[in-house]
């Protein structure tokens, strides 16, 4: 393996396209320090303490970890790149549901570079909107120092926070074109991987201190177990990630003068995660707002506050069987938005490739179809088991959902995900000039 990574850096294109990615990533991490000068830091990190584990705090901790931001310090990138992630997502909604920008998407790659401009119009709009919720809230709740909370410091906070998503934007754009990997998917990995030596000390720390022992509140045998979860979901992980149904193809015999063409037998891949981590993101973030909802709502009568707890993480099993329902509602409708088993028929049948024993045209799609709803259903499942897997932890070994989390839910998928991308990147480049990849 080390030799692996000496031949990586050796290579002088592949050394500067990752130097060149860890230094924008550094620049990411330092910025992710710097407070905005309105926000009194003191008092919002014991305000944050207080919310720790109630709606309003989840819901901070789940947006924190899919947008690479910090809500609950207030720095200058403290949207992160969420305004972009949902810009993106409308607009590729749109593009299923509008004539015009599904003509702009089949315009190749003049298309895509038209939606992208779009998606950035778009992503600054949303900036503006979402800093302008973000900065009265702050207000609101009196977080902000004394002579700071005049109109023109709050617009001056507006505006900083807009440009640095502006600015994540930029660096992720940097990473896709001078770098290697997925700019946007980078720096949301860099963001969960910089909270996990935190959590993970939140969790060692009480066990040093009291000493470990077999069983307890601090027992090492918690360790252990989170030891293996992180194994268990990791190996998980790489399984779904890599797995295929793998559809044998036939191409059509060409008869050009004295030669044969085609002829040969392929396969066509179908991943069994096709929606990937969104599923999980919407059904979370869903879940969420009912939460902070009924959290204002509990001081009105008992009812409220029954409410409330149902949809607590952890306190009783319709918080679960919701979130597996979503899931999995959330996984066909992702699925249906980005696979078209119609246009992949349409292309099989225009490059003169069939699948043996279906006609090409609708029988070939409608087989796709059949196919692809049957993977997805596993593909659900397992997003499902991965996402349930830290709330059962946190709730039978008293552990905080915000370190089961990082060390076997989410945050570990998406990261083992992002990193398996990167890698796959890597051997790309150490295949084309003839080396063995990282993953041989």
């Amino acid at each position: 393996m080390w030799e692996k990574i000496r031949v990586v850096f050796t290579i002088p294109e592949l050394r500067q396209k990752i130097l060149l990615t860890l230094g924008l990533l550094a620049i990411y991490r330092v910025g992710w320090q710097i407070p905005l000068p309105i926000v009194d830091t003191a008092q919002m990190t014991a305000f944050f303490g207080e919310q720790a584990g109630k709606g309003l705090g989840q819901l901070m901790q789940q947006v924190a970890m899919f947008s690479a931001s910090q809500l609950d310090n207030a720095t200058i990138f403290g949207l992160g790149i969420m305004p972009y992630i949902s810009a993106s997502i409308i607009f590729q909604l749109l593009g299923s549901v509008w004539a015009p920008l599904e003509k702009l998407q089949k315009e190749g790659e003049s298309g895509r570079k038209k939606i992208n401009e779009y998606t950035r119009y778009a992503t600054i709009v949303l900036c503006l909107g979402q800093s302008w919720f973000y900065v009265g809230w702050l207000a609101n709740y009196n977080l902000i120092k004394p002579g700071y909370d005049g109109v023109g410091w709050q617009l001056t906070a507006i505006v900083t926070m807009t440009a640095g998503s502006a600015f994540l934007m930029w660096l992720g754009e940097q990473i896709d074109q001078y770098g290697i990997g997925n700019g946007i998917s980078l720096l949301i990995m860099a963001g969960i991987l910089a909270r996990m030596p935190g959590a993970g000390l939140d969790l060692i720390r009480p066990m040093l201190k009291n000493g470990l022992e077999l069983g307890g509140q601090f027992g090492a045998d918690k360790l252990v177990v989170l030891v293996v979860l992180f194994v268990a979901v990791v190996v998980g992980i790489v399984f779904i990630t890599q797995g295929q149904r793998r559809i044998p193809t036939q191409s059509a015999k060409h008869v050009r003068g004295r030669r044969v063409y085609g002829g040969s037998r392929q396969y066509l891949p179908l991943r069994v995660n096709q929606a990937g981590v969104m599923p999980i993101i919407f059904a979370s973030s869903l879940l969420l707002f009912p939460q902070v909802l009924f959290g204002y709502l509990q001081n009105y009568g008992d009812f409220w506050q029954r409410a409330g707890q149902m949809f607590q993480r952890g306190d009783g099993w319709i918080y679960n069987v919701l979130y597996v329902v979503l899931i999995y509602f959330f996984c066909y409708f992702w699925t249906a938005i980005t696979f078209n088993p119609k246009d992949m028929a349409d292309n099989l049948k225009n490059y003169g490739t069939f699948i043996p024993g279906y006609r090409p045209g609708k029988r070939t799609a409608d087989y796709l179809e059949k196919v692809m709803v049957r993977i997805t259903y596993v593909g659900a499942g397992f997003l499902a088991l991965v996402a349930i897997i830290p709330t059962i932890v946190a709730t039978w070994m008293s552990i905080n959902y915000g370190i089961a989390s990082f060390y076997g839910g989410t945050g570990l998928l998406i990261a083992v995900s992002v990193a398996f991308d990167l890698v796959q990147k890597i051997d790309s480049h150490l295949v084309m000039r003839n080396y063995k990849g990282l993953l041989e």
